[in-house]
């Protein structure tokens, strides 16, 4: 199971990785690349089964606080709507700058959250 959740905590980060590196990289074109999207995906995914997994040990080595995760939770989501609509409005061949700051933004704030709470 060690084995298991240090594989998900390689994916997430990876997932974090591409949402900020996809952010920062095509900031001055305004479009949602499915690099972004597809990390947000990752991201929100990998989150979850984190939290299971850690619900589910009945040692106290990986506690769970769930005012965390329901904050994480919450910008999880804005940053994968964001995305997800803004890659909708680039798709289309509209501006999706605000949204890609959004997503980019958002994702930043949790990485805080997660390090600082």
């Amino acid at each position: 199971m060690d084995v298991l959740h240090k594989v998900l905590v390689v994916i997430h980060l990876l997932g974090m990785a591409a949402v900020v590196g996809g952010w920062i990289a095509v900031r001055s074109a305004r479009t949602v690349t499915p690099v972004v999207v597809w990390g947000a995906r990752v991201q929100l995914l990998t989150g979850l089964l984190l939290v299971a997994f850690a619900s589910m040990d009945t040692t106290d080595d990986w506690a769970v606080n769930n005012t965390k995760i329901a904050v994480k939770l919450v910008i999880s989501l804005v940053v994968v709507a964001a995305a997800e609509i803004g890659a909708a409005r680039s798709k289309r061949g509209q501006d999706a700058g605000t949204l890609l700051d959004v997503a980019g933004g958002a994702a930043v704030v949790n990485v805080l959250v997660a390090a600082l709470w």
